[in-house]
């Protein structure tokens, strides 16, 4: 009965023709008919709002947990420096670090290859880890997510210089880590590794990809900018040590560079040959907040003490007084392993665990 009335009902709203049964009749199912149609559409329409508000949420949870757009915590010495992802910096002037800077773990030969060991059981259990498909998944959106020219524009700010030199020695019981690179020396066709080199030296590792930031890790190291470098790394008696590390991760670019690193073995020295590493993979997002390495257009210089510390660091071109805080810092470093008595065997201590940064 309630069926064939609403039929008729809505056959005389439709049409406009009028059936047999009285005018009040219709007219009052249809009033309830047209309530029954809102409150539908009511529940669906909240509905619906609740849903995209879940799914927004949800879709910024993930924006979060994803390596690189999840940003740096306020108490970071390198929270406000422009980055290649994330939010589009508008204005920024560089800071002296006042912390130290580095990874919170002592590095390793054998670290940060960028070579896939694991077994093909491994790979199996990986590949049917949710978790770790979700990972893999949630770094190559962030990868995806960069602006490609994101490092040039950050160039406008003072020459892409991310931070100044501290204005002293950081302490060597609060120091962290350098890490351990991967890569090939002009010595051989082997690979190496950075941190066996680093060891038992004061280091002055200067790092660089392209011409641009070569030339402003030079506004610290070369002869002509910096001449009472050179006599102080002469008169160390191989306790002092530069090391250069060339980071292409282009394969275009690495070929280049192998191809023509003959004019690169005749500026540096049979003697440095062994300490100039070309690096094409291993350096991580983690990696790249934890030494500063925030713009790969810009050139970096860090002193390593002899236990692979970072205790100075800058960035970009040579600013008023940095040449000089080098100097001071590798003499200061200096003094420090002639009163432990380090020799040329000297062997780091294991530490057991992660530091704290």
């Amino acid at each position: 009965m309630i069926t064939r009335t609403a039929a008729a009902a809505g056959f005389v709203l439709r049409t406009g023709i009028q059936t047999s049964r009285p005018a009040p009749a219709v007219a009052a199912i249809a009033c309830l008919l047209c309530q029954h149609q809102q409150q539908q559409y009511r529940l669906f329409s909240n509905s619906s709002q609740q849903l995209n508000s879940n799914n927004s949420n949800n879709n910024k949870d993930a924006l979060r947990k994803i390596p690189g757009l999840d940003g740096v915590p306020p108490s970071s010495p390198l929270a406000n420096a422009p980055r290649s992802y994330g939010e589009k910096t508008l204005e920024f002037t560089p800071t002296p670090l006042s912390r130290p800077i580095g990874m919170n773990y002592p590095p390793e030969a054998g670290q940060n290859t960028g070579v896939d060991n694991r077994s093909i059981r491994e790979r199996r259990d990986d590949f049917a880890n949710y978790d770790k498909q979700l990972a893999k998944r949630q770094n190559l959106i962030s990868k995806w997510a960069r602006p490609y020219f994101r490092d040039w524009r950050n160039m406008r700010f003072h020459k892409g210089k991310t931070f100044l030199c501290p204005p002293r020695l950081f302490k060597c019981d609060l120091s962290l880590y350098f890490p351990n690179l991967h890569g090939r020396t002009l010595s051989g066709k082997k690979a190496a590794d950075t941190t066996p080199v680093l060891e038992g030296r004061v280091s002055i590792v200067a790092l660089f990809s392209g011409m641009w930031a070569e030339n402003q890790v030079k506004t610290f190291i070369s002869p002509e900018k910096n001449p009472g470098l050179e006599g102080l790394l002469k008169n160390s008696g191989g306790k002092a040590q530069l090391i250069h590390i060339n980071v292409e991760e282009d394969p275009l670019k690495y070929w280049l560079v192998r191809l023509f690193s003959g004019s690169i073995k005749r500026k540096i020295g049979r003697e440095n040959w062994d300490k100039y590493f070309l690096v094409k993979k291993g350096i991580s997002d983690e990696i790249r907040e934890s030494i500063g390495l925030l713009n790969s257009k810009v050139g970096y210089v860090y002193l390593v003490d002899h236990e692979c510390r970072i205790r100075w660091a800058a960035s970009g071109d040579a600013e008023l007084g940095e040449p000089e805080g080098l100097i001071r810092g590798v003499g200061r470093i200096l003094e420090e392993i002639k009163e432990k008595g380090i020799g040329a065997n000297y062997t780091r201590k294991q530490v057991v665990g992660k530091r704290t940064q």
